[in-house]
Formats: C-alpha cells, sequence, structure tokens
C-alpha cells in the first residue's frame, strides 16, 4: 500500500482519497478511524425548561423528534436541542447512526438488539430503560457498524 500527501492552500478544505481495489475489512477500519478523529468534536447546547446543559456529547443515548422538537436522551433524562435531525446527522461524530425517520442514535450505547424480521427491530441501551426502534431500511447498516464498534 502506498501513501501519498499533498499539501494543500489554508483555505481549501482537507480531503482524504482513499483508492482501492475493494473494500475490506483494512479499509473499513482506516475509514472509520479518520472518520471519527478528523472531525472536530461537536457542542451543543441542551436544554430543559429555562436551564442552559452542557455535557460531553458520549453521554448521549440517542436524539429523536417529537411535536417538532429535537430531544436528546441521556440514561437519566431528556433535553431538547435547537438543531434539527438532518443537522446532527451531518456533523455528529460517526459513533451516532441514523437508525429511523426521526431517531439517531450513539452505537456506543447499544445493549441489545431484538429482532423483527417483518417490522421495526428494538434497541435497548446499557444502564438505562430507554429503547428506540430501529426501521428495517436501517438495520443492515447499524449491524454493520456494531461490527466494527469493538475493533
Amino acid at each position: 500500500m502506498k501513501v501519498h500527501i499533498e499539501l494543500i492552500d489554508n483555505d481549501d478544505e482537507e480531503v482524504v482519497i482513499i483508492k482501492c481495489k475493494n473494500i475490506d475489512e483494512h479499509i473499513q477500519k482506516i475509514q472509520q478511524y479518520i472518520t471519527a478523529h478528523a472531525s472536530p468534536q461537536m457542542n451543543i447546547v441542551f436544554y430543559k425548561g429555562s436551564d442552559e446543559f452542557y455535557f460531553p456529547l458520549e453521554t448521549v443515548l440517542f436524539f429523536e423528534t417529537s411535536e417538532d422538537e429535537v430531544y436528546a436522551h441521556t440514561a437519566e433524562d431528556a433535553y431538547r436541542v435547537k438543531l434539527r435531525l438532518y443537522e446532527l446527522e451531518a456533523d455528529l461524530p460517526s459513533n451516532f447512526l441514523r437508525v429511523s425517520k426521526s431517531t439517531i442514535l450513539n452505537v456506543h450505547h447499544i445493549y441489545s438488539i431484538q429482532r423483527n424480521l417483518t417490522a421495526s427491530s428494538k434497541v435497548q441501551f446499557r444502564n438505562s430503560y430507554k429503547e428506540v426502534y430501529v426501521s428495517r431500511m436501517y438495520y443492515k447498516t447499524l449491524k454493520f457498524r456494531l461490527q466494527g464498534r469493538s475493533e
């Protein structure tokens, strides 16, 4: 494998291009590493009533929409955020994954998945009673991401 680095102007966006014959587990690991480490940490303000909260994004189990609002769920509570789900999806780190039209979850907190072949599969989280449903369309992507999670 060759590695080629090209310097760019300060104004240009940095881009990583991987040229390969096929996508094997090594290429997937490289892609996951770059994705996880290349993007800056996202700072989100969480709201509950008139209070603002600042805590690590890693403590969020999932984001979901409810009645035109987006909520971030931790193991203990839920907080409103002022971003839309599509904005979160574009900027969240790679451990967050869209699993339905209304939910993005943190794969690092998944404890179990109850598979349902004809409908949505139920995801349960470690140290929490909360659960979400993964639509059939997103299930395969979630399984792929979970297989790479522990590597």
